[in-house]
């Protein structure tokens, strides 16, 4: 089996669907000759030609509006957004056209486009190339929205959202697209090809859409993360020696609801983590499930810990950044309530 950073599972994925399927097409700010500001696309011009893999011009609401139109054609897009932080521009396209389309034909039309956007901070970006706006999507009813958090989920569950049948927004966080960042910004990071979750299969396979992932079993309390924060998770349980079972939600919606009520209502204690500013965030959606589902298995109030709420600083982006010292103090905080 392949080792591969998560750009390359991301750029396999795209290949092995365009090998498959001659209606899938990649496009998007400078994907194609160029390779992509972080080289997930590199090489496939070269292979499947200009009209596949192209360079479309720096407008988001072109580049997703063109893609609806694509998909109603019969196409697939698979389209890149620079960075998440970009795609305002594009939100009414994804919110107003893409997401609705199944609904405003009665199911005689879908919208089979997958949007790709580099995600979160960690990275000195400052707060236009930093920004964490999965919620803002996960409102939308019609999109589906996946946030994988290493190279063998990044290439299933991106396969899994070229073959769907509607639009998927798929948040990459950058942070760890070569390593597996634990909010350790003092230390090298270890590279995916010395963690296990680097081996991918270079052939095809899929990860299903709104299924979770229990990433270390534990006993005493509950840490729900996605993305670069299940790395944090993962740290801070093990610094701290508390019996925490992290689950990666890995997709937000659909939402895998009984992964997370099954393990709450074992542990009685939960911490919700995610990067993105804590008011409104996601967190909030999945704190008030828990407390919906599992209040009379609760020992202790759910914690949330996320970055603030403030546009993403450049000058602290460590303090901002929710890293395994926070995570730390709230499962202690909690394990004392």
């Amino acid at each position: 089996m392949s080792r591969m950073t998560m750009i390359e599972a991301v750029r396999s994925a795209m290949d092995v669907s365009m090998g498959r399927n001659e209606d899938v097409v990649v496009f998007g700010e400078d994907v194609g000759y160029f390779g992509g500001v972080f080289r997930a696309t590199q090489g496939l011009q070269a292979k499947y030609g200009r009209t596949r893999c192209f360079d479309a011009p720096i407008s988001e609401s072109g580049i997703v509006g063109t893609a609806i139109g694509m998909a109603a054609y019969g196409l697939r897009p698979c389209i890149e957004i620079q960075f998440a932080d970009y795609m305002y521009p594009a939100y009414d396209q994804i919110t107003q056209e893409a997401a609705r389309i199944r609904y405003r034909s009665n199911g005689d039309f879908t919208c089979p486009i997958v949007i790709r956007m580099p995600t979160g901070g960690g990275i000195f970006g400052g707060q236009t190339h930093s920004q964490s706006p999965e919620a803002l999507f996960t409102h939308v009813c019609g999109l589906k929205v996946v946030v994988p958090s290493n190279p063998y989920d990044a290439k299933g569950l991106l396969i899994s959202a070229i073959e769907d049948p509607d639009p998927v927004m798929f948040l990459e966080p950058k942070r760890l697209y070569n390593g597996p960042f634990d909010g350790h910004h003092d230390r090298p990071v270890i590279p995916w090809s010395k963690h296990d979750l680097g081996e991918v299969p270079e052939e095809h396979y899929t990860i299903p859409i709104g299924k979770a992932e229990i990433r270390r079993a534990g006993a005493q309390v509950t840490v729900i993360a996605y993305g670069t924060m299940v790395h944090v998770a993962l740290a801070a349980a093990e610094e701290t020696g508390i019996d925490a079972e992290v689950i990666d939600l890995r997709s937000l919606l659909p939402l895998d609801l009984d992964t997370i009520v099954q393990s709450v209502s074992k542990t009685g204690r939960c911490l919700m983590v995610h990067e993105a500013t804590l008011t409104s965030g996601f967190g909030a959606e999945v704190v008030s499930l828990v407390q919906e589902h599992c209040f009379y298995h609760l020992e202790a109030p759910v914690i949330r810990v996320a970055g603030w709420d403030t546009p993403y600083p450049h000058a602290q982006e460590w303090d901002y950044f929710p890293g395994p010292a926070r995570v730390g103090r709230a499962l202690t905080e909690l394990m004392e309530a």
